[in-house]
């Protein structure tokens, strides 16, 4: 369970604070759609989070072009960490809602340099559905996804 959520309402969260400049940051990148800037609660060094500059609580609620944006300035932030860190490994990280461990319900994603032993573990239990179970998934998905006619 996180220790800190937070669970203001827009304009009023904290990185929405932040993007106003109303609360001090180490800003790392910033362009016009979103800001990036160092987690306090770094994992390792080099931990960066990248947020879009528009309140919206996950990935569901941003427009596309925030989207474009926010992995463009990861992958910069990326770059920027291999090359001042050096580390083995990085993981780009990003939680929606309350069940996918979101803490702060304003959309941002984590870009965290990854060393062997550094006590970051992404497991999960595989389920193994079967391929019929699998392709029905998928069937249901591509309909979600296809234009209406």
């Amino acid at each position: 369970m996180p220790m800190f959520v937070d669970t203001s309402p827009p304009g009023q969260c904290i990185f929405c604070r932040l993007v106003a400049g109303e609360i001090p940051a180490a800003r790392v990148y910033e362009d016009a759609l979103t800001i990036a800037f160092m987690d306090l609660g770094q994992v390792n060094p080099g931990h960066v989070l990248v947020a879009t500059k528009r309140h919206a609580a996950t990935l569901l609620d941003i427009t596309p072009a925030e989207a474009a944006a926010v992995m463009q300035t990861a992958q910069r932030v990326a770059s920027a960490i291999q090359e001042t860190f050096d580390p083995p490994g990085i993981t780009l990280l990003q939680a929606n809602g309350r069940e996918g461990d979101q803490t702060v319900f304003h959309f941002h994603m984590h870009v965290v340099p990854r060393h062997a032993g550094d006590g970051i573990a992404l497991t999960w239990p595989r389920k193994n559905p079967g391929a019929s179970t699998l392709q029905d998934y998928a069937d249901r998905l591509a309909a979600a996804i296809a234009p209406a006619p």
